[in-house]
């Protein structure tokens, strides 16, 4: 499998930032009651993913070298104007959309999943191409799993459900369900 292959693969399904690593639960628990907020919420992510992956690039290569004290900070610094960008750019255009996703928008500037990801990329030392194929597997992993769990919890609304289990309890054994089947493609690429 090719080197940019794999490092997709491995973000979007082997090591899922949210199934695998517990990375961005706020969004996952929060967000995840409709499937069009939650794929809508998972799509914010990504283009804040690319964004950070870039800066990340640029940062460690023109930057960081000369101050790697400011990392941290800066990967910060980042991360909170790409989502102020976003949250803008969808009070703009859709403001229904911008109302449904609530706090859970601004909250993507402390989603950990994204400063894992820059901090990820610059210790593994990827290029410019392989962190923006990193960064577009990890959100499409961290995606994936709002829609799932989004999907999942729709159903079980329908669904006739013990009150034993109604709401958070059945959240949880519905998101260890899918940690436990998304730690199962770490076997299937171990080779």
């Amino acid at each position: 499998m090719s080197d940019l292959a794999w490092i997709f693969i491995s973000a979007l399904l082997v090591n899922n930032f949210t199934l695998y690593y517990f990375l961005g639960l706020c969004p996952f628990f929060g967000v995840s009651s409709k499937v069009s907020v939650a794929v809508r919420l998972g799509l914010a992510t990504i283009f804040v993913m690319i964004i950070t992956s870039l800066a990340a690039t640029f940062l460690t290569t023109f930057v960081l070298p000369h101050a790697p004290y400011l990392k941290l900070i800066s990967f910060i610094i980042v991360i909170a104007s790409t989502v102020q960008f976003v949250e803008m750019v969808i009070k703009k255009l859709s403001p229904t959309l911008f109302r449904a996703m609530g706090i859970f928008l601004p909250l993507i500037t402390t989603n950990c999943a994204i400063l894992f990801l820059a901090l990820t990329q610059t210790s593994k030392e990827y290029t410019l191409v392989q962190g923006l194929v990193f960064a577009l597997g990890a959100g499409g992993g961290f995606t994936i799993a709002l829609a799932l769990m989004a999907g999942l919890r729709e159903e079980g609304e329908l669904s006739k459900v013990p009150n034993i289990v109604k709401g958070t309890a059945l959240n949880m054994i519905i998101a260890g369900l899918l940690s436990l089947a998304f730690m199962g493609f770490a076997g299937l690429f171990s080779a």
